[in-house]
């Protein structure tokens, strides 16, 4: 049996079409799936420690019935800083591996650490992701009450962005280290 030389360019492009298609299925598949509250707490130290506290705050359960997941939070829509949050992400794989946070205790020795990485991204990110469903220009300030009125403008007035004043909306701030005689000079 001989093959048409002719043809094999054009099956060569639509063999490599199929499977290109395929292989961008899937990885969008995978990386959905990975941004699910599901997948997040799959992990021992996530469902135990931040979930908990999580369920308890007004980005879980609230008045419309509108639940944020973690990804809504702490993964970008943008697809290229997704993917690099992704990337990221592999570093916490590592240390999953190392049990760095396997206990309660070891987590809260690493929650200030872990706290300031996070907010170190949203400031330099304008709290991007609170920016999701959160916006100053839809804000209403004249629905809201005197004291987050006043709290609004006067971020807007100084450029800060949500996570300059909203530290521990959905998970317990970490505690302040102990002060030892040696940071004191």
């Amino acid at each position: 049996m001989k093959i048409n030389q002719a043809r094999w360019p054009i099956g060569a492009l639509v063999v490599g079409a199929i499977a290109g298609i395929i292989f961008w299925g899937g990885f969008n598949t995978v990386l959905e799936a990975t941004n699910t509250t599901e997948f997040c707490i799959s992990c021992h130290e996530m469902r135990d420690n931040v979930y908990q506290e999580y369920k308890e705050t007004v980005h879980y359960k609230n008045a419309a019935g509108v639940p944020a997941s973690c990804s809504d939070c702490h993964v970008p829509r943008p697809w290229i800083y997704k993917i690099v949050r992704k990337i990221k992400a592999s570093n916490e794989l590592y240390h999953k591996a190392l049990g760095t946070i396997d206990t309660r205790e070891k987590f809260e020795q690493h929650r200030l650490v872990m706290a300031e990485r996070v907010w170190d991204t949203m400031r330099k990110t304008d709290s991007r992701e609170c920016r999701n469903c959160h916006n100053f220009e839809s804000m209403d300030l004249s629905d809201q009450d005197r004291y987050a009125r006043k709290r609004h403008e006067r971020a807007l007035e100084k450029g800060q962005t949500c996570i300059d004043c909203h530290q521990g909306i959905a998970h317990e701030l970490p505690e302040e280290p102990e002060e030892s005689d040696e940071d004191l000079g």
